[in-house]
């Protein structure tokens, strides 16, 4: 698809335009109607595509579970391996894009607990009723957040997750888009997080990023101008900090690359190679301490079920 699609797209989606002016606009660059409607399932995420899970997370176990967070009760997905009590399982929080939780994210969160990790995706909207279906009212919910309150709900499920549901106290999360700049936050603000993977997320600035005690995992678009911009000052800050960190861009891919649900973004070499390196990153910084000789009393999971 022509990049000029792309980047509309990626205007409408990370800017105020409204739908309307996106499909106005779409149709004059594409020169007429018929085209622009032809080109628009392919700009727009089919969730559809995440619905089933495939034979590699097929046998994790899943649930929506509710934790307390800064704005409240906070909804979430989890999803563990089928495994029992006497199994010491690292966790991760999976953060979602600026469309709020949905069908992709869980998936991913599937996958990382097929990967063996207890996964926990919550939901930023929780405090506004939680992500409706409607992709762009989703979008425009996500901007009435409050900021400080919404790090602070995920602070809380990385405390939580460090605190009750595994053995190890070191914590690890991935995000993308608006995700990863929480991914980067996290990192920032959480004592317990140790291993932070960040795609495509806006980074924090050199103040901030003197704070991370972890280390961090960063992925980039080539394509992504926009993002791009900060990667040189932020590479930089963790370097003068000394904070352990891996940057990778892949070139001539877009924004979002890692989204299997979006046809005209997603790059299949690029996600696979960047999931690969997310998941062994995982496995260095939150598998390598030895587990004890006697299994927990409780079981790993001990959040409260939320009504479905």
């Amino acid at each position: 698809m022509d990049q000029k699609y792309i980047e509309l797209y990626d205007d409408y989606t990370h800017g105020t335009m409204g739908r309307r002016a996106f499909i106005d606009r779409l149709i004059k660059l594409a020169g007429g109607s018929a085209v622009a409607m032809a080109l628009l399932p392919s700009l727009e995420n089919n969730y559809a595509l995440a619905g089933n899970p495939n034979s590699a997370t097929r046998d994790v176990l899943t649930e929506y579970v509710e934790f307390e967070g800064a704005s409240g009760k906070v909804r979430g997905f989890l999803a563990r391996p089928k495994v029992g009590p006497e199994f010491y399982l690292p966790s991760v929080v999976v953060i979602h894009e600026n469309r709020g939780l949905n069908p992709h994210i869980e998936d991913v969160a599937r996958r990382a607990a097929a990967a063996g990790f207890v996964a926990l995706a919550p939901d930023a909207l929780s405090p506004l009723g939680g992500t409706p279906k409607d992709v762009d009212e989703a979008r425009n919910a996500m901007r009435k957040l409050d900021s400080e309150k919404t790090l602070g709900d995920f602070l809380a499920a990385v405390a939580y997750l460090a605190n009750k549901e595994v053995t190890y106290d070191d914590v690890g999360c991935v995000g993308f888009c608006w995700g990863g700049r929480m991914a980067n936050q996290i990192a920032v603000h959480s004592e317990y997080m140790k291993a932070a993977v960040a795609f495509y997320g806006s980074q924090p600035t050199a103040e901030e990023a003197a704070k991370i005690k972890g280390a961090v995992m960063l992925h980039y678009a080539g394509l992504d101008e926009r993002i791009n911009k900060g990667i040189d000052a932020y590479k930089a800050a963790l370097k003068t900090a000394g904070v352990e960190h891996e940057v990778y861009i892949y070139d001539g891919v877009n924004h979002a690359f890692h989204n299997d649900t979006n046809a005209a973004r997603y790059n299949k070499e690029a996600a696979e190679l960047a999931w690969e390196r997310t998941i062994g990153f995982w496995k260095k910084h939150l598998m390598a301490k030895k587990k004890p000789d006697k299994p927990p009393d409780a079981k790993i999971v001990k959040i409260t079920k939320a009504k479905t």
